[in-house]
């Protein structure tokens, strides 16, 4: 399993918790110096059953200089969403964990972290 994580986020340490107090086997990407391609983040949103927009980061300075609160939020504009997400990968919810059974959820509880184990 893959972990995506900014390590000055304190879900994301908890998350890590979690999977070293199971025992989880998992590699660690710290997504902002190795951002995710515009296909890997195509990849994990189909793992994760959602739409770009479900999972960025809206208040982040970063949005409001997008102005991504002005952006459709529609199959037109989706495209326009990862390629936002891969050049700003600031704006990427955390952590992500991608399974080897090819589910993946956004860890920022125990439970979801649980839910990949």
């Amino acid at each position: 399993m893959e972990i995506w994580i900014n390590p000055a986020c304190s879900k994301c340490r908890s998350a890590l918790s979690v999977l070293d107090a199971e025992k989880a086997e998992y590699t660690v990407r710290r997504y902002l110096e190795d951002p995710p391609s515009e296909a890997e983040i195509r990849d994990v949103l189909a793992k994760l059953g959602l739409e770009p927009w479900d999972v960025t980061r809206t208040g982040e300075a970063r949005a409001a200089e997008l102005g991504l609160d002005t952006w459709p939020r529609d199959a037109r504009a989706r495209g326009q969403w990862i390629e936002a997400l891969a050049r700003n990968p600031v704006l990427i919810q955390r952590p992500i964990i991608t399974a080897d059974d090819g589910s993946a959820v956004i860890g920022r509880s125990e439970d979801a972290v649980r839910s990949v184990l």
